[in-house]
């Protein structure tokens, strides 16, 4: 088991940037492949980005390829996105998930992938 807390979610205005973290608890954090995803009011949830176990393999929707950045510290339990050039469309809750899939290069980017879930950290943009 495994306990994922967002934070870092905010009101800030298109442009801006920031940085979101997702702390674990539980089993050896390099066991997890980590992805975050993201949920619009009256949308499904949605891929964000996504890092494998061994941090080296890294994937991102179109959505957001060259603004997002999705990192992780295995010696802190905790993965990070730092978000640049932020839009009115990015508005949305985002959720950090965790997947003990066994390779350790990796990447999911699919919400059944994922098996632990945390609570989501509400990140709006003002135009």
């Amino acid at each position: 088991q495994v306990q994922l807390v967002e934070s870092g979610g905010g009101l800030v205005r298109a442009g801006d940037s920031l940085r979101l973290s997702c702390a674990t608890s539980g089993r050896t954090f390099s066991s997890y492949a980590m992805g975050w995803f993201r949920q619009a009011p009256g949308k499904e949830r949605e891929f964000v980005a996504a890092v494998s176990r061994s941090g080296l393999s890294k994937s991102y929707a179109d959505s957001v390829k060259g603004r997002f950045t999705i990192s992780r510290d295995n010696a802190k339990n905790t993965i990070y996105r730092l978000m640049n050039s932020l839009r009115p469309e990015d508005t949305a809750v985002y959720y950090c998930a965790a997947s003990n899939f066994p390779h350790t290069a990796v990447v999911l980017t699919k919400t059944k992938n994922y098996v632990y879930w945390g609570q989501g950290t509400q990140v709006t943009i003002s135009s």
